[in-house]
């Protein structure tokens, strides 16, 4: 009870101490990500991390992990490493979590379930009177449920223990009898909040929800209640999640009341969808972060990106680093219409961003890549330096580089020598050709392994024109086609 009876008395202290700020700004504002690890990170999960993650950062406030593993069956550690591993590779860096810690923890709610925070707050509920026991059997409620279903009426609780005899329930009580801790709905209550997206949202609370559960029989909290009391505890002042969250709300912000916790802001995002319009899913092609890393995307292009899926800044800017995204980013200007994943779009996006790297930082990315395709020996060769610039303005994908450059290496010059074009060429290819020859034999020919490769190779070619009174596309047209073995394409120096 010591740690559990703490937390209380901290939350307590924190009532009303805290009011949703204006939709500009939130000075200090907490916000959290809180994914369960049943699987790879979604796309849209991601956007939740990042908006997260820049509203506190605008903001000057902290980002909170809070893992949600509560479901025995599907959770894995495995799951959370992965997750934890695509945040990281995103940038999305935590302030508070699993693995930074922090003053509010345990951030796993597996652990923060052997605390008893839940069961001391329920109970605070139970002696309150907002909430109550009830011994109704799993077949009594199925019973009741399909008897409402049957009348075409809302199949939710009928409040059979509402306002039950107290000495009854003491009776089933002494009797060892499990039982389940409803909360009581207010009559005639109404729960509105100020989403900072969709606007005013209200719920008619008992035409919607009826008296919920808090705790199953056995003492396990459900996920509202957990919920609910995790973010009070951990003082998050602005929730930020996806829509499919927005009939929870009504839930927790009950519970929250009936605590005497302050109300954190809410923003609900709208759905990701296909370019079907369907919810993005598997069927749509990749959908998790690590499929779309193993592809070759770049971090700082999926943020940009996914930024930009729901939100803009009234600007007809469309590239982004991660400091401009943080410096223009708002809760008022994110849309509450579905957004459609356009991978065309976040592929040139990703052209983009690939081309404004240094040469360098391009060129180890390139490398590496043609590294572990086979195409090249090591990442860091004059080899994977040469290709790397000979792809630049090519590939949209660090993994577009090797068929490229494997087409590059090819040299189909049979197939090229049929086609009438390079009939055309017959005499100019034979001069040139033997010239080529002659050099190499001589070893005057540019090593490929030099670092000013192409600097040499322009001269060189700037020779061969002169000692054959060729130049324009009578010597370049001639000269590609012997080195690359083709009538189109890269230069000779780049695929030399």
């Amino acid at each position: 009870r010591g740690p559990a009876a703490a937390a209380v008395r901290g939350l307590a202290r924190g009532r009303g101490s805290r009011m949703c700020a204006a939709a500009g700004s939130e000075p200090g504002a907490r916000t959290r990500f809180a994914p369960s690890p049943t699987g790879s990170l979604h796309v849209g999960g991601a956007r939740t991390a990042l908006y997260s993650w820049l509203w506190a950062r605008q903001n000057g406030g902290q980002f909170l992990l809070r893992v949600e593993d509560t479901d025995t069956a599907r959770s894995t550690r495995e799951s959370e490493d992965e997750v934890l591993a695509d945040l990281a590779w995103l940038g999305l860096v935590h302030d508070e979590g699993p693995t930074a810690g922090g003053p509010h923890g345990p951030y796993r709610q597996s652990e923060r379930m052997q605390g008893g925070l839940y069961q001391e707050l329920a109970q605070k509920l139970l002696d309150s009177g907002a909430a109550y026991r009830c011994f109704c059997t799993p077949e009594e409620l199925d019973a009741k449920r399909a008897a409402a279903e049957a009348a075409g009426e809302n199949p939710q609780y009928d409040g059979t223990w509402r306002d039950a005899d107290p000495a009854e329930v003491q009776r089933r009580l002494d009797a060892g009898e499990p039982y389940t801790v409803r909360f009581r709905v207010p009559d005639g209550k109404v729960v509105g909040i100020e989403d900072a997206v969709r606007g005013r949202v209200e719920w008619d609370v008992q035409a919607t929800v009826g008296d919920f559960i808090l705790l199953r029989s056995g003492g396990m909290p459900v996920y509202n209640f957990c919920v609910a009391v995790d973010d009070a505890d951990m003082k998050v002042s602005t929730v930020i999640r996806a829509e499919e969250h927005l009939t929870n709300t009504v839930r927790q912000v009950l519970i929250l009341e009936a605590l005497g916790f302050p109300l954190p802001r809410f923003a609900h995002l709208s759905l990701v969808l296909g370019e079907d319009r369907s919810k993005l899913s598997k069927r749509h092609g990749a959908t998790s972060v690590n499929q779309f890393r193993q592809q070759g995307y770049l971090p700082q292009a999926m943020l940009n990106y996914l930024c930009l899926l729901g939100w803009n800044d009234s600007t007809d800017q469309e590239i982004y680093s991660v400091d401009e995204l943080a410096a223009a980013f708002s809760l008022d200007r994110v849309t509450k219409s579905p957004a459609v994943f356009d991978l065309k779009k976040l592929n040139w996006i990703n052209g983009q961003h690939l081309r404004a790297l240094a040469e360098e930082e391009r060129a180890a990315l390139v490398g590496r890549h043609l590294a572990e395709a086979g195409v090249a020996m090591a990442a860091d060769s004059p080899f994977s330096l040469s290709a790397s610039r000979m792809v630049a303005e090519k590939i949209e994908l660090v993994n577009d580089a090797s068929p490229l450059v494997r087409d590059a290496l090819a040299y189909p010059l049979a197939d090229s020598l049929a086609s009438s074009g390079a009939q055309k060429l017959a005499d100019e290819l034979r001069r040139v050709g033997g010239a080529l020859v002659a050099a190499h034999r001589e070893g005057v020919l540019p090593d490929g392994a030099s670092p000013d490769f192409e600097a040499e190779w322009k001269s060189a070619v700037k020779s061969f024109g002169k000692e054959l009174g060729l130049k324009g596309k009578s010597l370049f047209m001639p000269l590609r086609l012997a080195v690359t073995g083709r009538m189109a394409g890269a230069g000779g120096g780049g695929q030399g």
